[in-house]
């Protein structure tokens, strides 16, 4: 019997260049993913956007904006359920639903998945697979969400970025996320990462550049599935 296909899994990139790379999960959202925009674009900065498919069908002329002004978008599934609740075929369904609904949106399929809250899945990265699509998860997260997500405390965080890091934010008030909060440290992030020499760009242009630089595809086939 033919193997499925394995996705790739990338935690992190090329130090190479000089490149970090912003994430943002769980958008669009009308209020915070434009504030979102707006300070990227005037630090000259690029970033991938993991978007859930329900919201990005609810607010398609922002979805279409993100690609607009030069950033990248990702699958984070279809309606973000924990995947560990899920029976296969639904988790399944999630990943490939995710999919649809951004193509639906911009035209294109997206090229990355992350699974929500992180949590790997065998029949997710194997659906990612199918989709053409690698597995992102990441190196640096702001942890802007919960108790512990208040602006002083991410902004520490943030701090230990380096060249090569994918680094998780997030631009929707999922559940526990504080968007706010982190909208209050993202101006003085990025001007720090230009008095580093650091530039911040899609995950697109590294992954094209120089391969899936610690990568991790054998560890899916260790995950539940």
């Amino acid at each position: 019997m033919q193997r499925p296909p394995r996705a790739n899994i990338i935690r992190r990139l090329s130090a190479h260049d000089s490149q970090t790379h912003l994430t943002f999960d769980d958008g669009p959202h009308p209020e915070y993913t434009p504030r979102v925009l707006d300070l990227l674009a005037a630090a000259g900065a690029r970033a991938t956007f993991f978007m859930v498919g329900t919201a990005a069908e609810r607010h398609a002329a922002l979805t279409r904006r993100v690609l607009a002004d030069g950033h990248e978008v990702g699958n984070h599934t279809w309606s973000h359920p924990h995947p560990g609740l899920l029976r296969p075929a639904v988790a399944r369904h999630e990943v490939a639903a995710g999919s649809i609904a951004l193509a639906h949106v911009i035209g294109v399929r997206p090229r990355y998945f992350r699974p929500p809250y992180g949590r790997m899945r065998r029949c997710m990265t194997e659906a990612a697979a199918d989709q053409g699509q690698s597995v992102v998860l990441w190196s640096l997260s702001g942890k802007d969400w919960g108790p512990l997500g208040r602006a002083r405390w991410i902004a520490g965080r943030l701090a230990r970025a380096r060249a090569g890091d994918i680094v998780l934010l997030h631009d929707a008030p999922w559940r526990y996320n504080r968007p706010w909060e982190m909208l209050k440290v993202l101006t003085a992030f990025l001007s720090r990462l230009k008095r580093d020499g650091l530039t911040s760009e899609t995950l697109e242009r590294d992954v094209a550049g120089h391969g899936q630089a610690h990568s991790g595809a054998a560890k899916a086939d260790r995950q539940p599935r």
